[in-house]
């Protein structure tokens, strides 16, 4: 494949936007590194401060910029750096202001919120069958950037790096398990993920925020000594290099599931009130998407609820627990 070699001459920096999320600024990371390499151009990305950390280590950005919640005290710094282009992989009012404020040429991620307001209220699915890093590219057709198809990208500094030892799984493959999500209608209840490892032979980190603390205590004490609980232990990085060093991930729709990717690990990801058809599933590794298939009610939102509106959360009170049991000795068996 080749690209416009003219966009070498055309470009010498541009900034990047996405505020926000974990897994959604991971998606971006192709996106980051074609453009580096097949411009030669310096590349600047803005985020919120709380996700700084996930590309202060990446190699092909010159300069990582965060806001609080405003952008308006960045503007005479971003200006003073004399963008050629902005990528706008966010799209909002936010970024709308940003650009306006530039006054460079500009392209813009569309977000197709129409589609998915047809998924989720009418069951109507008008979405591309496409991952959404795809669509992440069209974005930049225009610079003459195109998809190296090299997957996503995760760097973990070597102070992040866990040292399984502390563990006591120095000699032993495990398998890492990321139990939380932001929106409770995205995560297993509590007995089905205790379900899952108790009937494990192997040993199983139990991976999640300090918000998840409590639920990895219950989960590890109902599933015996083979399951460690590691939530709300480690910052993401450690997670991630937790989730780098074994052997499996399992995982809900959730950052660490775009993080395992990154890290070409074999993922099962769990499915509850979202649905892979977002365009959102793990992106070029080896994955098996466990979901409900024929309810009605789903996708019933496109991030989740902190209660089932149906009050039956049959998306996850049905998940063939079985099924899962199945893949994991599969891969436990090479």
């Amino acid at each position: 494949m080749t690209f416009n070699t003219s966009s070498n001459t055309k470009y010498s920096k541009i900034l990047i936007t996405r505020f926000s999320s974990i897994g959604d600024i991971v998606l971006t990371t192709p996106v980051i590194r074609c453009i580096h390499q097949q411009l030669n151009v310096e590349v600047h990305y803005i985020t919120k401060k709380a996700y700084r950390n996930i590309l202060s280590d990446n190699p092909y950005i010159h300069k990582v910029w965060t806001i609080e919640k405003e952008i308006d005290e960045l503007i005479p710094a971003l200006k003073a750096e004399q963008f050629d282009h902005i990528v706008d992989l966010h799209h909002n009012l936010r970024t709308l202001r940003l650009k306006l404020k530039l006054g460079v040429p500009s392209s813009s991620f569309p977000k197709l919120n129409i589609e998915k307001w047809l998924l989720t209220n009418l069951k109507i699915n008008r979405l591309p069958d496409i991952h959404i890093v795809q669509r992440y590219f069209k974005t930049v057709e225009q610079l003459g950037v195109y998809n190296d198809e090299a997957g996503l990208d995760y760097f973990i500094p070597d102070k992040d790096c866990v040292d399984l030892g502390n563990l006591g799984l120095a000699t032993r493959p495990y398998i890492s398990f990321a139990i939380g999500a932001k929106f409770a209608t995205k995560r297993m209840p509590t007995n089905k993920i205790i379900e899952i490892c108790s009937h494990i032979n192997l040993p199983i980190v139990l991976l999640g925020g300090k918000e998840d603390q409590d639920t990895g205590q219950q989960i590890a004490a109902a599933s015996g000594l083979h399951v460690i609980n590691a939530c709300g232990q480690y910052s993401l990085n450690g997670s991630a290099s937790l989730v780098q060093q074994s052997f499996l991930l399992i995982t809900h729709d959730t950052g660490l599931m775009h993080i395992g990717a990154a890290l070409q690990k074999p993922i099962i990801s769990i499915w509850g009130s979202t649905v892979p058809e977002f365009g959102m599933y793990p992106y070029r590794c080896q994955h098996h998407k466990i979901e409900v298939s024929g309810l009605f009610c789903r996708p019933c939102s496109k991030i989740g609820y902190n209660t089932c509106p149906k009050k039956h959360f049959n998306c996850m009170q049905q998940i063939d627990i079985d099924h899962i049991r199945e893949l994991i000795h599969q891969y436990s068996a090479f």
